[in-house]
């Protein structure tokens, strides 16, 4: 996929959400909020955020126990680890499945942003095939892709917390940035 079409894809991508939260009867908004939402902020799209690696499965998948925001605990998979420079600085992000059968992969990381910029909790990238596989068998990770767990826009929803593991140094200025509502996201 050129620059162009992932872009056009992308900001696609953004326009359909925000109509979804801002008129579906699943959105995640109170009924109340649907009404002033004016779309959710993003970095603009960076293709230095975009890369094709190899997904490192790990031989031992450990079952971790991760709490969520509801206080219930979670069990995920810790299949393997992707990793990637960003601003000169090795990182390493780990990706979880919930069922060893799943083909989706789960990357919810922390960075340099969150509690700032983006959520404090962390965010979250889905990754599934075909279409987050290149031809040649890599992983797309699209740190562009990264999104706000649900229960960043209301307590009704319960998210896993990221694992430490997944928590970056480097500041990720790429996908969802926090939202405030009533504001323009």
């Amino acid at each position: 996929m050129n620059i162009e079409t992932w872009k056009e894809y992308l900001e696609n991508a953004r326009r359909e959400k925000d109509l979804f939260f801002a008129s579906h009867f699943d959105s995640p908004l109170p009924p109340g909020e649907r009404k002033t939402f004016r779309g959710l902020r993003y970095w603009p799209l960076d293709p230095e955020y975009r890369f094709e690696t190899e997904l490192l499965e790990h031989s031992d998948k450990e079952v971790r126990k991760v709490q969520d925001t509801g206080g219930n605990v979670r069990e995920l998979i810790r299949w393997g680890e992707f990793r990637f420079r960003v601003g000169g600085q090795e990182c390493v992000l780990h990706a979880y499945k919930s069922d060893p059968e799943e083909k989706r992969l789960f990357v919810p990381f922390k960075d340099a942003t969150s509690g700032r910029e983006s959520y404090g909790a962390g965010r979250y990238i889905d990754m599934e095939p075909p279409d987050d596989l290149t031809e040649q068998g890599k992983w797309i990770l699209d740190l562009n892709k990264a999104y706000n767990p649900w229960c960043a826009y209301s307590d009704a929803y319960a998210c896993p917390f990221v694992p430490p593991e997944n928590c970056l140094e480097a500041p990720i200025m790429a996908g969802e940035k926090s939202f405030h509502p009533g504001s323009n996201g």
